[in-house]
């Protein structure tokens, strides 16, 4: 722990990054114990009402409290980009470690099918899914959906990062010491692509969820859920700019701007740690 926290010290993009998703983390805890996430319903409160005593963000004009509607959308809004960047991730490492290390035939299907996913724009296709299924769509779903198109990038990254590893000296010596190819993938590969797979992760969930809240800006997220993207939707749908009630849409886009910055330093700080050249001397 004493090593991990000088690295953190040497490292203050993963040091900052850690501490605005910490402290997020520990602000969504304090008020999930304080506030009661049933006033995130509909008429649950006086509609249109500015920041006060009694309701501390407001209410908007569906006569819900604003400050449970933030409480129960974040980890919702979070749920989606874990679901859909842990699976598009798994594919992905599947997939890049299959077509990387055995090549051949495989290796050609694979990277022709990858090639072949991303040149097709990504937003569009779902666009149409999730309107289509639009009765149908709860977080689970639409995590679903959206993994089902995270799993191109990966799979061509980790393939490289795995071609130039498969050729290096300690695989040929756990080649002939007699491991067969999984026991290298897991105990020579995988080891050495830990952290290069963490700051994927971290990149793959903040895609998800920008992928998410592009969806729901556009009216094409679950309707009954208290998302931050559908609550930006809702704001925007009844003009909430226009009438002046900022803390119906101020607080989630405040949110959602902490959020990227606290991911997108994260994954910086991590590659640091994958990518010997960028990384500081001690």
């Amino acid at each position: 722990m004493r090593k991990f926290f000088q690295y953190l010290g040497r490292n203050p993009q993963l040091l900052i990054g850690l501490l605005i998703l910490g402290g997020m983390a520990l602000l969504w805890l304090i008020g999930y114990f304080l506030v009661d996430i049933k006033l995130a319903a509909p008429l649950s409160a006086t509609p249109d009402l500015p920041p006060s005593r009694e309701y501390l963000l407001g209410t908007d004009s569906a006569g819900r409290q604003m400050l449970p509607v933030l409480i129960a959308g974040i980890p919702t809004s979070l749920q989606i980009g874990l679901i859909a960047g842990t699976l598009g991730l798994l594919i992905g490492t599947v997939l890049g470690f299959t077509a990387g290390y055995f090549g051949g035939i495989v290796d050609s299907i694979i990277r022709t099918l990858a090639d072949v996913a991303l040149s097709i724009p990504a937003l569009a296709v779902l666009v149409v899914i999730a309107s289509v299924i639009t009765k149908l769509l709860s977080p689970q779903i639409m995590a679903l959906i959206i993994a089902s198109l995270a799993w191109m990038w990966p799979t061509r990254t980790i393939r490289a990062q795995v071609l130039t590893m498969r050729e290096r000296a300690y695989v040929e010596v756990a080649r002939l010491s007699g491991l067969n190819n999984f026991e290298i993938i897991f105990k020579e590969l995988m080891p050495n692509l830990l952290p290069y797979l963490a700051a994927s992760f971290v990149g793959a969930v903040s895609a998800a969820i920008l992928a998410a809240f592009g969806l729901e800006l556009l009216g094409l997220g679950p309707q009954s859920e208290p998302t931050l993207g559908m609550t930006i939707y809702w704001a925007r749908y009844y003009n909430a700019l226009l009438r002046g009630m900022w803390w119906w849409w101020g607080p989630p886009v405040l949110i959602i701007i902490l959020l990227f910055i606290g991911f997108f330093m994260v994954a910086a700080g991590l590659d640091e740690v994958a990518n010997p050249r960028s990384r500081r001397a001690a």
